[in-house]
């Protein structure tokens, strides 16, 4: 025989050929010779694998030729039902950065001329980037610039930003009408004309453009109000006898808004001049940014010479937290303004408080088959800013205090046993074998509670402290 074939291929063959001839040899016998003939070939081939070595290969892949044992099972102790304190602490994985992170397109025409570096920090009154030499700067507010601000005895809560801003920065602004006083909305300043008729801006008169009304709105005057002014002469006959016509629109202040008055916009006049934009006491869209607070320059996207209006950069906060997604199944246990420990990078620990939970569901993709696990994100503050001074972003372990319980029973986890039917039970150590094994000890149906560093809280009738279980090792 050549060494260098395969002495398992013959084998192969010869087991072929032999399986061929017994089937065609078992067609002629009766039942109980074929039976024993597949008994005689059976052996055959045993005894060949043992004479061309295979059978040793077999033996030492078992050991050595040692008989293999059969796996032990898992060690069983005896445990007491013990009467303990318990708290769930968990923890989870989050990213610790910068808040509220949003990217700013410019306003209108223009070219980009000068944009600030990325980690700065902007605050009120500041400039945050500037287009055709024209700075943008910083007001602080909730409500973003939406219009022009150019028509006196205009109404709303981006001019209340306006006016708040202003005096915040130290300008003089008037006297703003209180809620519940109804203004004269008046046309935008650029319409106004001093034609024939004189000068007609308050500006030129000395006048507040925004006047509170001597009389009740118009559909407050009966009826017949607006149709007839004067002596009983309509308001059309009016202008065309020269006189001023009723004022075209009357607004009533409502909580939160503010006045565009003429205090107001000579406050707007004196800051213009003092940032650089030509005095007109008209306040443009692109002139003003509104963010919550100060903000910090995270990243620059454009370029000086770039067109404006498109993506010029991104804005955070100053301040830092940490975002967790979180489960949704796990969410009952996490409530606003829990306190948590923030385990950073480098192993220190430093406090936070749940801050908010949102309340958008993500589902995230896993998987070919693309079902995702809903998952919330979970805002946790940190206490001390110091601590997280010189990170601007990283993964980090956050650590939540559990509920806490006194008194309760509780056994290893090892020692449930989850039953066919639902629930779970524990087997008490009634008796063991001399391997160790059970002896078949006494199921009983148990309630679990919290689980907390290895243990489980149990209950049920047959359930007493120090009473034996059995339980993994």
């Amino acid at each position: 025989m050549n060494s260098d074939r395969d002495p398992a291929m013959p084998l192969c063959v010869a087991i072929q050929e032999g399986s061929e001839e017994i089937r065609n040899n078992e067609a002629d016998l009766p039942e109980s010779k074929a039976r024993d003939r597949k008994k005689a070939v059976v052996l055959s081939i045993v005894a060949v694998l043992l004479a061309t070595g295979v059978g040793a290969v077999l033996l030492w892949a078992g050991g050595g030729g040692k008989t293999p044992r059969p796996e032990a099972g898992p060690k069983i102790r005896r445990v007491a039902v013990a009467k303990t304190d318990m708290s769930g602490v968990r923890e989870m994985e989050g990213t610790l950065g910068y808040d509220s992170v949003r990217t700013i397109r410019g306003a209108g025409e223009g070219v980009v001329t000068w944009l600030p570096k990325q980690g700065a920090t902007v605050a009120r009154g500041e400039q945050l980037y500037r287009v055709d030499e024209r700075p943008t700067v910083v007001f602080y507010g909730s409500t973003p610039m939406y219009r022009r601000l150019d028509t006196p005895g205009s109404v709303g809560r981006d001019i209340r930003v306006a006016a708040d801003n202003l005096k915040a920065l130290g300008y003089d602004i008037g006297q703003q009408p209180a809620p519940g006083t109804v203004v004269q909305q008046r046309e935008p300043v650029d319409q106004q004309t001093s034609a024939d008729a004189g000068p007609s801006t308050a500006a030129e008169t000395g006048q507040d453009t925004a006047e509170p009304s001597s009389g009740p709105p118009p559909s407050a005057q009966g009826d017949d109000a607006g149709q007839e002014t004067g002596a009983g002469k309509p308001a059309e006959d009016q202008t065309r006898a020269g006189q001023s016509p009723t004022p075209a629109r009357q607004v009533t202040v409502k909580e939160g808004d503010g006045v565009l008055t003429e205090g107001l916009m000579s406050a707007i006049k004196r800051w213009q001049k003092s940032v650089g934009i030509e005095p007109t006491g008209v306040l443009e869209i692109s002139d003003v940014v509104v963010t919550r607070s100060a903000v910090r320059v995270s990243e620059v996207s454009a370029q000086t010479g770039d067109a404006a209006a498109n993506d010029l950069l991104s804005v955070s906060a100053t301040t830092k937290s940490v975002h967790i997604p979180v489960e949704t199944l796990d969410l009952g246990t996490i409530k606003a303004g829990q306190k948590v420990t923030v385990v950073l990078p480098d192993g220190t620990e430093t406090a936070g408080e749940v801050a908010t939970i949102g309340t958008t569901i993500k589902a995230d993709q896993e998987g070919e088959s693309g079902t995702g696990v809903t998952k919330i994100n979970v805002t946790v503050s940190v206490d001390d800013a110091e601590a997280v001074k010189d990170i601007d972003a990283a993964p980090v372990q956050v650590r939540f205090e559990g509920e806490a319980k006194k008194g309760v029973l509780a056994v290893p986890v090892g020692a449930l046993l989850a039953l066919r039917e639902g629930g779970y039970a524990v087997r008490l150590a009634e008796g063991r074998s001399a391997e160790g094994r059970s002896a078949g000890g006494r199921l009983v149906p148990v309630d679990t509670g919290m689980f907390a560093r290895g243990l489980v809280e149990i209950s049920g009738e047959d359930i007493a402290e120090g009473m034996k279980v059995e339980a993994t090792a």
